[in-house]
C-alpha cells in the first residue's frame, strides 16, 4: 500500500500580490525584512517560522503584520515556508553550539594564509548545509580563505564583509555612559551622524568625547539633535546684543535645553530666560520707526479721477466734413 505524501509548498517568489505580509527578524535586534503569508494568513506577532533565505534555511520571528506604513518592497517577496516546530528549535541550538569552534578554526586557518582579515562571526543554516562567515577588513582576495574553509567544513562557505558598527553590535559592550551599547540594545537600523550634530549640542570636538566604541561618531549624537534645533531658533545667536532685566548685554552661550541664554552684563555674567530677552536691534529699529511722521499726513493730495478732466477740444464744436457740404448742396438743387 503507498503512503501518501504531503505536497511540499511553494518556496518560489508569487508574481501576484501577496495578502498577507509579515515582518520577520532573525535576531533579537536586528534588521526586519518581509515575506509573503498568503498561505498561513493566521500568523500572528511572536511565532516562530522557518523561511528561506540567501543564506538557506532560518528560523525567524514575527515582528510585524501587514505591509508597512510606506511599502516599498524590492521585488516579488520570498513565501513562509511553514511553522516552526520543537524539532526545528533543537536543531537551530545544535548548530549554534558548533558556531563558535568554527570561528575559532577559521581564524587558525586565516592566521597560516597570513591574510589580513577579521573574522567576527561564524553562522550555520538550520539545515546545517550553509556556513557565513563575517569579517570586517576591507580585503577583496578572499577566495583563497573561502575555499580552504569550504575543504574544512565540507559545506557551502560564504564571506560577508559589515563595517564597524556591525562589528560592535555583534560583540557587544559598554559605553561611555556606563550601560550597553545601544546598537546590541535597541537600535534595528543605523541613521547617518555627522558632526554638525555634535556642534549644534555644544559638545566637545575631541574624538574621544564623540567616538564609540566601533571608532564612529556615537549613534546618540542624534537623539536630540531635532530638539536642540528647534530650541535655537527661538533663542538669539551667540555675541548679538541684547536687553535683560539686569541692562544691556551680549550673549556668551546659550543654554536650549533650558531655553535661556547667558549674557554678560558689565563684569558679571547672567542666566536670563527668553521670554526675559529683548533683542535690542529689533526694539531701535521699532522705536525709530515710531519716531518718523506718519505716512498718510505727508502723502499728496490725490488727484481727480481721469474720466471726470475733459479737454477744451472736447468743448469746441465739430467742424463739419467734406462729405456732409456734399450732401447740403444737393438737397438745394432739388
Amino acid at each position: 500500500m503507498s503512503k501518501k505524501t504531503e505536497p511540499r509548498p511553494n518556496l518560489e517568489p508569487s508574481s501576484e500580490p501577496p495578502t498577507h505580509v509579515v515582518g520577520v527578524r532573525f535576531q533579537a535586534v536586528g534588521k526586519l525584512y518581509h515575506f509573503d503569508a498568503s498561505s498561513i494568513p493566521d500568523l500572528s506577532v511572536g511565532e516562530l517560522v522557518v523561511v528561506s533565505t540567501s543564506r538557506g534555511r532560518q528560523v525567524g520571528q514575527v515582528a510585524s503584520v501587514g505591509l508597512p506604513p510606506e511599502p516599498d518592497l524590492p521585488g516579488p517577496l520570498k513565501p513562509i515556508e511553514r511553522r516552526a516546530t520543537g524539532r526545528d528549535l533543537a536543531v537551530r541550538k545544535h548548530w549554534e553550539s558548533k558556531e563558535l569552534k568554527a570561528l575559532i578554526t577559521a581564524r587558525e586557518i586565516n592566521a597560516q594564509l597570513g591574510l589580513p582579515i577579521k573574522l567576527v562571526k561564524a553562522e550555520y543554516s538550520l539545515d546545517g548545509k550553509h556556513l557565513t562567515f563575517y569579517y570586517s577588513e576591507e580585503h577583496k582576495e578572499t577566495k583563497t580563505l573561502r575555499k580552504r574553509l569550504a575543504q574544512t567544513f565540507r559545506v557551502k562557505v560564504e564571506m560577508r564583509r559589515i563595517g564597524p558598527r556591525d562589528v560592535a553590535k555583534i560583540l557587544g559592550g559598554y559605553g561611555a555612559c556606563g550601560g550597553p551599547l545601544c546598537c546590541s540594545t535597541f537600535l534595528t537600523e543605523f541613521s547617518p551622524i555627522s558632526i554638525r550634530m555634535a556642534k549644534a549640542q555644544g559638545i566637545s570636538l575631541n574624538p574621544s568625547e564623540i567616538t564609540g566604541m566601533c571608532g564612529r561618531l556615537r549613534c546618540c549624537l542624534v537623539y536630540e539633535y531635532e530638539q536642540y534645533l528647534q530650541a535655537r531658533k527661538d533663542l538669539p545667536k551667540q555675541g548679538k546684543r541684547v536687553g535683560t532685566p539686569h541692562g544691556e548685554g551680549k550673549v556668551v552661550s546659550l543654554m536650549p535645553l533650558k531655553d535661556a541664554a547667558l549674557v554678560a552684563v558689565g563684569d558679571r555674567t547672567v542666566e536670563v530666560h527668553r521670554d526675559d530677552i529683548i533683542p535690542i536691534e529689533e526694539w531701535r529699529a521699532l522705536q525709530a520707526k515710531a519716531a518718523r511722521p506718519c505716512d498718510q499726513c505727508t502723502r499728496a493730495a490725490p488727484e481727480p479721477p481721469a474720466e471726470t478732466q475733459s479737454t477744451d477740444a472736447e468743448k469746441q464744436p465739430k467742424t463739419p466734413t467734406a462729405k456732409s457740404t456734399r450732401r447740403r448742396r444737393r438737397r438745394r438743387r432739388k
